[in-house]
């Protein structure tokens, strides 16, 4: 599984910005099912998830996330999109897509960006938000 990040840019408070992720590598089956998800990291703090997908296309956001952020996964383009609109100086972070493949499809997310050979990363991206 390969996974690589764009977009990231300085931008001032209010600002939009899209993070794409292109992904390749893997395929839903019924024994290995996949879900995505960005997480973030600023200086100095723990990697936190900010948006994620299931296996049936379901997104999930962090509570500062929701009505600012939209994830969408394209399984033609195989890309993952993260629109970010309003952002603020806490937004300010290295942005990292994520890939999990997991046996069990209700899982999947919920051990999303756990350590162990069948989590991935991309290599960061970097937002910087000014006020």
């Amino acid at each position: 599984v390969r996974l690589a990040e764009s977009g990231g840019d300085s931008v001032q408070a209010g600002g939009s910005l899209r993070l794409t992720c292109s992904f390749s590598g893997y395929a839903n089956s019924s024994t290995s099912h996949y879900c995505m998800g960005w997480f973030r990291q600023a200086t100095g703090l723990k990697r936190e998830r900010v948006a994620s997908v299931d296996p049936d296309g379901k997104s999930t956001y962090r509570d500062s996330a929701k009505d600012r952020f939209t994830i969408s996964q394209d399984n033609v383009k195989n890309t993952l999109t993260l629109e970010m609109n309003n952002v603020q100086p806490e937004d300010t972070a290295t942005y990292f897509c994520a890939a999990r493949v997991d046996p069990y499809k209700d899982m999947c997310v919920a051990r999303l960006g756990l350590t162990g050979p069948t989590n991935f990363w991309g290599q960061g991206t970097q937002v910087t938000v000014s006020s």
